[in-house]
């Protein structure tokens, strides 16, 4: 996560002054191709005790000679105590203005450089202050989305990223960095790049960093750590890159686990993206909740390390980020094409790689689900027209479709035009940054095809395309020679705006089953025909998920997420301990609503009827576990059954104090909505799941068995099929 930077220049002269201003009514010329280079040389000494760092920083600027002032950013708490323009005994005082911002932790300081001066600048800089944003949780559902802070420095450890903005940054730039901290002995600091200095002198250790090839930021972060390392080398050509762990004590013992991760990602990654970009890769814990990918490094927060976050959605992603994000830059002001990508390649792909055709299955389904569950069509945006996580809905379009596209992209152009056009582009745009655009010229030139149309359609409109069978007839024909076959028609309907793909059908014969993908032109009508061997009995559209589109909610699995993102919500207590940890979740979702007319209602389950309309979300413990059964059957059926000793789900039998169960079901007779059940055996058996219950909203059930999770399963939504009419069996 980056702040996007500018680079600012204003043609002034003054003597040594520091005015303090608001932003409001000063402009500054925006001429980002001014500046050419940028380096750091900085010393920092932090002092957790305090929340302090004292600095120096040489900038080593090449510009244009038209500059007569280059405009950075600097933290509100960090005082200046001075800027010297040249090296050594020709130094002078360089004048400088400071404006602050309103509404932001930045203050903005514009240095006048001489009437008269080379392409070479350097300015000194000494400053020095506090940075003391102690992480905050966010108000959110989800209670595990990362905690919030632009920076801390404190006994607890120190996060320094961007947004701490901790270093004079001339905005828009990408830089090179020698970065030397200071820090209490028993202290460790992992910094962006590579470490080649490291010495212990009177109770202070001090450590030197070097960034060699352009990047946008510097990165640091300290803590009292257990480090272990390894050295790893790729297979094909010889790539050398040493791989870290940085833990805390309490997980110290999980490092080799997470340095075989990374080893394996690397293994796989090198063969699609070229040579890692780093000399080193550190899996690095946190002292608040966070997934954050730097280059180099990976920063996680300790009850992710604990709960063997290796996998390819977590650390399998943060690993693609040094590829995607961290060496390829996302162009300052264009959309955010970088998580897209890597979600594509890491909580996606590497299931296809793995030969794990279910779960690849899955990860298309959740990608298919979270955008028709959380993006309303009237909220609806372009892929472009993404920048950054805020919410649900932003996770759905800038992360979950933007991925999809880049499946539709390689479906379009076939596989090997594809792969060879992603290591291409990851090589030409290294360092560098890039966009939308740049991604289009690439793979059209490596596939030889005009993709104006394809980029356009997914990525510059919002929405996706509404699919569904019209009709489907079929009759028999007996061909020259006399042998017979069979000629089966299908009317396939877009409603809305019409796109133009390839959909995937599923035709079951009387013998056997086929899978036919057919273009559909953007018209809303589409009269598909084929040729088959043996009589058709029916067809299904997408039966793999394989194209991105607009589904009813009845046509998805019921899921818990099915229940958040109802309009009409329900909350029914089917407990009667107040101290249950079932009570927790119900104070949650109180303080989570913003206004009384969004609150769901919560009511008792005895003696309320259920409501007539919207999802229901029943908390439920032992006591009470036939009552919520004879509710749910008219819903859920034989899926699932309660008694006071365990439960039934799918038929099989789950029975002991430690066992608790989530489960969803379409509601019978309302359409859209769900009746989503937690049920604990025990109040201990729930409790453990209650603090992070909407972490399990994608999976019609999730069986728990001391809080972990045992099983975890869909029930498929109402399928996209049709039978064929026969017409004519002469």
């Amino acid at each position: 996560m980056c702040i996007r930077k500018r680079v600012f220049c204003q043609h002034l002269l003054g003597l040594f002054l520091v005015i303090l201003l608001t932003a409001e009514g000063h402009s500054f010329p925006l001429q980002n191709e001014d500046v050419i280079s940028v380096h750091h040389n900085m010393s920092v000494t932090l002092t957790p005790a305090t929340h302090e760092l004292a600095a120096t920083d040489q900038i080593d600027l090449e510009v244009s000679a038209r500059v007569k002032s280059v405009r950075f950013t600097l933290a509100q708490t960090l005082q200046v105590e001075s800027i010297l323009l040249g090296e050594g005994s020709a130094s002078q005082v360089a004048s400088f203005t400071t404006v602050r911002i309103p509404n932001s932790s930045a203050q903005r300081i514009v240095v006048m450089l001489p009437e008269e001066h080379g392409r070479k600048v350097t300015l000194a800089w000494v400053y020095r202050g506090p940075i003391n944003d102690p992480p905050k949780e966010p108000r959110h559902l989800r209670f595990v989305t990362p905690s919030e802070t632009a920076g801390h420095i404190g006994l607890e450890g120190v996060y320094l990223s961007s947004e701490s903005q901790w270093y004079p940054d001339a905005e828009g730039s990408f830089s090179t960095y020698r970065v030397t901290t200071h820090i209490p002995e028993g202290w460790t600091v992992v910094g962006s790049g590579q470490k080649v200095a490291e010495n212990l002198t009177a109770g202070i250790v001090s450590s030197t960093w070097i960034v060699q090839e352009r990047s946008e930021a510097f990165t640091l972060v300290a803590n009292k750590f257990v480090t272990k390392s390894r050295e790893w080398k790729a297979s094909t050509t010889g790539q050398r890159v040493e791989i870290q762990t940085h833990f805390l004590s309490d997980n110290a013992d999980l490092g080799d686990e997470y340095l075989d991760a990374t080893a394996q990602y690397l293994d796989a990654y090198v063969q699609i993206l070229g040579d890692y970009p780093f000399e080193k890769f550190a899996v690095v814990e946190n002292f608040f909740a966070s997934g954050l990918g730097m280059p180099s490094f990976t920063l996680l927060g300790s009850g992710s390390i604990k709960r063997h976050y290796t996998q390819p959605y977590a650390l399998g992603h943060e690993i693609v980020h040094s590829w995607i994000g961290n060496s390829v830059f996302n162009r300052d002001g264009h959309g955010n094409w970088v998580e897209g990508l890597t979600t594509y390649l890491a909580n996606y792909y590497w299931h296809e790689l793995v030969q794990d055709d279910r779960q690849a299955l899955e990860q298309r389904r959740m990608m298919l689900q979270g955008y028709n569950l959380y993006v309303r069509p009237e909220d609806d945006y372009a892929v472009s027209q993404f920048f950054r996580k805020h919410d649900e809905k932003d996770n759905a379009i800038g992360y979950q479709k933007a991925a999809f596209v880049f499946h539709l992209l390689r479906r379009e152009i076939g596989d090997e035009p594809f792969w060879r056009g992603l290591k291409t582009f990851v090589s030409q745009y290294r360092n560098q940054p890039a966009d939308w655009e740049s991604i289009e010229k690439v793979f059209s030139r490596e596939s030889g095809q005009n993709l104006r149309w394809f980029f356009e359609q997914w990525v510059e409109q919002p929405g996706a395309p509404t699919v569904s069978l019209g009709d489907a007839s079929a009759r028999r024909v007996r061909e020259d020679g006399g042998q017979e076959i069979w000629q089966l028609t299908i009317r396939i309907q877009q409603s809305e705006k019409p796109y133009r793909f390839a959909m995937p059908i599923r035709v079951v014969m009387e013998d056997t089953i086929e899978v036919r993908s057919v273009m559909l032109n953007p018209s809303r009508v589409n009269i598909v025909e084929l040729v088959l061997p043996t009589a058709p009995l029916w067809v299904e559209l997408d039966p793999e998920m394989m194209m991105f589109r607009r589904l009813a909610r009845r046509q998805l699995p019921a899921v818990l997420n099915s229940y958040v993102t109802d309009s009409s919500k329900t909350v029914m207590r089917a407990f009667s301990d107040p101290a249950s940890p079932l009570e927790q979740i119900v104070s949650r979702i109180e303080a989570y609503e913003p206004t009384d007319s969004q609150r769901t209602k919560v009511v008792a389950l005895e003696g309320h009827a259920l409501p007539r309309e919207g999802s229901v979300l029943i908390l439920a413990d032992a006591d009470q576990g036939a009552a919520v059964h004879s509710v749910v059957l008219e819903s859920c059926g034989d899926r699932a059954a309660l008694k006071d000793t365990g439960f039934r789900i799918d038929g099989q039998s789950y029975e002991g104090p430690t066992m608790a169960v989530l489960f969803s079901c379409h509601r019978a007779n309302i359409p859209g909505s769900v009746m989503t059940v937690l049920y604990g055996v025990t109040s201990d058996a729930v409790a453990k799941v209650a603090r992070l219950l909407f972490y399990y909203g994608w999976h019609s059930y999730v069986i728990f068995q001391d809080g972990a999770v045992k099983k975890r399963e869909i029930w498929p939504g109402q399928e996209d099929t049709m039978e064929v009419r026969i017409d004519d069996l002469s």
